[in-house]
């Protein structure tokens, strides 16, 4: 009974977690902005685009990427 709980709890957390949270790859970036993964590599390497770089591989939040793309085209609605 407990666990049943306990499970609901973490999936609402969870849910939350993958919409403000969620890590992207360089490719599910360059989806979602419809710009070639080169694009999204040059704008991460140059610190333009919200990223961090684990090991050898570029990971993205999805609200930073929303926020960036809010802030450079005075944007005021979700994507």
């Amino acid at each position: 009974m407990n666990g049943d709980v306990s499970t609901a709890t973490e999936d609402q957390t969870e849910s939350r977690t993958s919409q403000n949270g969620e890590i992207l790859t360089v490719m599910e970036v360059a989806r979602f902005l419809r710009v070639p993964k080169s694009t999204v590599y040059k704008l991460a390497r140059a610190g333009e685009l919200p990223a961090s770089k684990i090991g050898k591989h570029w990971r993205f939040l999805r609200r930073d990427i929303h926020e960036w793309m809010h802030s450079r085209s005075g944007l005021t609605k979700d994507l």
